[in-house]
């Protein structure tokens, strides 16, 4: 016995590319992608035709959905049951479908958690009575019929839709290298596009458009996607829509009543609460779920104040949350051609319009005939009555009067048979004339269905009039509505945390904290062993901060996120990433047009803009140039430069006052002198500048540290030390000449 004969030997490159390109045609074709025709896949024609056999019309009493299912995956689809089940679900939830094919009775899930159905033991469905419109013609030769996977039975390889259903519920599907997502649409919206494209077969995609302007959901949520870009979407059979939830205000409290489509109460819920836990919404107080029986969705959201502006919480909202949503369209389907592709909505209804006019005509083609074969048995029938007292003799003295009958009434086998099995009470009078009306009547219908069939006007007509019957049966109002509205966008973080005061605390060893309030004594507070304080600010929450390091680098952060001052605080170490063996040695906080006075103990400086400082980059970026062995002081602000002054303080006590417009405003670099120091005793470390502040004119104050000695010089003391920018300044007093800082104190 020769065994190899058995075998085909291929190299296994081929094998591989064959058996994958047969699996990958068998994802697209048979289980992933609807066909242009139907609007079904597989598994869902399958569950309805079985549906339809167990005699489970919307008229019906339904059956347990076990019953359905086993059938299914008995006789036609031989896969798991749970998927097949879970797709009979599908077709059963209103909130998923926008025209449910099955009429569930049971838990078939909810909005709020849709795989939450029951057990299919536990369920009974039947079809609803929309289905009808797939089924009523299917036994009319209008399909073509295939073994079913163990030869055993025929399936349809189509069902003879009546309405364009592969849009009406839409399909996702994810195939091999390529994907489907049709949305719904209205049925009366897509019979008034497929009436229009019949009358106009030149029609253009925009002039479809006027009658079928955007998809349709099973939700009331706004479809806020432009017209325009509706268009494109329908032109090229590709895009994404947006979907914006339905609210309305009611005694203060914003009422949700409308999600997107597939989005669930209860993860909105969740997504809000988050964001209140994070302290993101801090003008929202309260999160209500009220939905029940006459309110399928009602979500309550409870504002802080009457002040608080409810479009402006909302547009937060759309932008952070699915109460906002965006759905892709590919309007990939299998063509009457067998493959898929993607199409226009004129291609589409093209080619379904071509598959109902095909289907018609087989109809027509049908039952003429049917009509045709009673007719002639009729003819026979009536041959009969016309020799009746023949055929009886014929009939009684005969031993096969069959072929007697056939050739001397010149009949047909089929008519011989037939008079054959006529009953004797048939031979009637009356009966006589009832075949004689209905020979009539089938007359009159074989002339119109001829007249039909040869006739593509009246085809045409005939296809209008059954789509608007249909429409006007099943049709309903369109329930996404269509307005036009901007992308929401979030709010900014500043405007979604409480303006407080609070102290912004910096430690030698680079550790930070903020306490709550300006009352606040830095130096009092407890430092681990071995630190202690360096720099302190008073900022709001709603503020950044930012510290620059010992290379002159600027990093910031929002005050918000700063750990509480009861603890020792972070390091920043660990929200910024400076360069190897830098320290943080300056501390400040602001506005984005907050003016900055940066200087170094050099004697060099620049007014700045506290945004220069500001930036998401946690390696920080450079601000200010510093010189070999040069020290970063700590910032001051200004409210006025035109008027505010600048004093100057060196360790030696040497101190000048001068206006704050003598210095540039630069974004970064190194600046301009502020006071003479001699060279020598900067590079030896003799002379350094002690530190800045700002005083306004006509009314400020500072005061002088030197050892436990201090000195505060007010407005007319200090007029003593003005001067112009970048000279040497006058003496302080012999015993403040070692000055360790200076503070603004009025």
């Amino acid at each position: 016995m020769n065994l190899q004969a058995n075998f085909e030997q291929i190299p296994l490159k081929e094998y591989a590319e064959r058996a994958y390109l047969d699996y990958s045609m068998y994802v697209v074709l048979d289980r992933a992608l609807p066909f242009v025709g139907d609007g079904l896949k597989p598994v869902q024609r399958r569950i309805i035709y079985a549906m339809s056999e167990l005699g489970l019309a919307a008229t019906a009493k339904p059956k347990k959905s076990a019953r359905t299912i086993g059938d299914v995956i008995g006789k036609f689809h031989p896969h798991g049951d749970s998927s097949c089940y879970e797709a009979m679900v599908l077709m059963a939830q209103p909130f998923s479908y926008r025209y449910p094919l099955v009429d569930g009775q049971g838990n078939f899930g909810s909005p709020d958690d849709p795989k939450s159905f029951a057990a299919m033991r536990y369920t009974e469905s039947k079809l609803s009575p929309i289905a009808e419109a797939l089924l009523g013609e299917l036994a009319h030769g209008t399909v073509d019929w295939v073994p079913n996977f163990d030869g055993t039975l025929e399936e349809p390889s189509w069902l003879p839709a009546r309405v364009p259903h592969v849009l009406l519920n839409g399909s996702m599907g994810i195939a091999v290298g390529m994907a489907t997502d049709i949305p719904p649409h209205n049925l009366r919206e897509v019979v008034a596009g497929c009436i229009h494209l019949l009358e106009n077969p030149d029609a253009t995609v925009a002039d479809l458009a006027q009658h079928i302007p955007a998809p349709d959901y099973p939700t009331a949520a706004e479809i806020i996607t432009p017209r325009k870009e509706l268009l494109s979407i329908y032109q090229t059979g590709t895009g994404s829509l947006r979907a914006r939830a339905v609210y309305q205000v009611e005694d203060g409290n914003i009422v949700i009543t409308a999600l997107p489509h597939q989005v669930s109460p209860s993860k909105i819920l969740e997504q809000i609460a988050a964001q209140m836990r994070a302290k993101k919404l801090p003008m929202v107080e309260d999160l209500r779920d009220e939905s029940d029986h006459e309110n399928p969705i009602r979500l309550v959201v409870v504002p802080r104040s009457n002040r608080v502006d409810s479009a402006e919480v909302m547009q937060h909202l759309f932008a952070t949350t699915d109460l906002e949503k965006s759905y892709r369209v590919n309007l990939n389907m299998i063509g009457l051609d067998g493959r898929p592709q993607v199409k226009d909505l004129k291609k589409i209804l093209t080619e379904w319009l071509t598959f109902r006019t095909d289907t018609v005509t087989r109809r027509l083609t049908h039952r003429l005939g049917k009509v045709e074969r009673r007719l002639h048995l009729l003819e026979g029938l009536h041959i009969a009555y016309l020799n009746l007292d023949e055929v009886i003799r014929i009939v009684r003295s005969e031993d096969e009067p069959k072929p007697v009958l056939m050739k001397r009434f010149k009949l047909s086998e089929e008519q011989a048979d037939y008079i054959l099995e006529t009953k004797l009470r048939q031979l009637a009078r009356l009966e006589e004339m009832k075949i004689e009306t209905e020979r009539n009547q089938l007359e009159e219908e074989r002339a119109r269905i001829n007249v039909l069939l040869k006739s593509p006007a009246k085809l045409k007509t005939l296809i209008k009039g059954e789509l608007q019957a249909d429409a006007a049966k099943y049709g309903d109002e369109r329930r996404s509505p269509l307005v036009e509205r901007e992308v929401a966008q979030a709010l900014d973080e500043s405007a979604l945390v409480a303006s407080e005061p609070v102290t912004v605390v910096l430690s030698q060893k680079g550790w930070i904290r903020a306490a709550k309030g300006h009352d606040v004594d830095p130096e009092g507070m407890n430092y681990r062993e071995g630190d202690g304080l360096l720099a302190a600010v008073k900022a709001r929450t709603t503020q950044q901060i930012a510290v620059i390091d010992s290379t002159g680098r600027s990093y910031s952060t929002p005050a918000h996120t700063l750990p509480s001052a009861r603890g020792n605080g972070d390091p920043l170490t660990g929200r910024f990433s400076p360069p190897s063996g830098a320290s943080f040695d300056a501390l400040t906080a602001g506005d984005n047009d907050t003016r900055l006075i940066l200087a170094t103990d050099f004697g060099y400086g620049f007014v700045t803009r506290f945004e220069a400082l500001t930036g998401r980059n946690k390696a920080g970026k450079q601000i200010i140039s510093l010189s070999e062995g040069a020290r970063i002081l700590q910032p001051q602000a200004s409210a006025d430069p035109a008027r505010d002054r600048i004093v100057v303080v060196t360790t030696e006590g040497h101190l000048l006052m001068f206006s704050v417009a003598e210095l540039p405003e630069l974004d970064k670099g190194k600046g301009n002198k502020l006071i003479e120091v001699p060279k020598t005793k900067l590079t030896s470390g003799e002379e350094r500048v002690a530190g800045i502040a700002v005083v306004a004119e006509g009314k400020g104050e500072v005061t002088l540290y030197a050892g436990q000695r201090k000195l505060t010089l007010r407005w007319n003391d200090l007029v003593e030390y003005g001067g112009n920018r970048a000279t040497r300044g006058g003496l302080l007093p012999r015993g403040l000449r070692r000055v360790e800082r200076i503070e603004t104190t009025g």
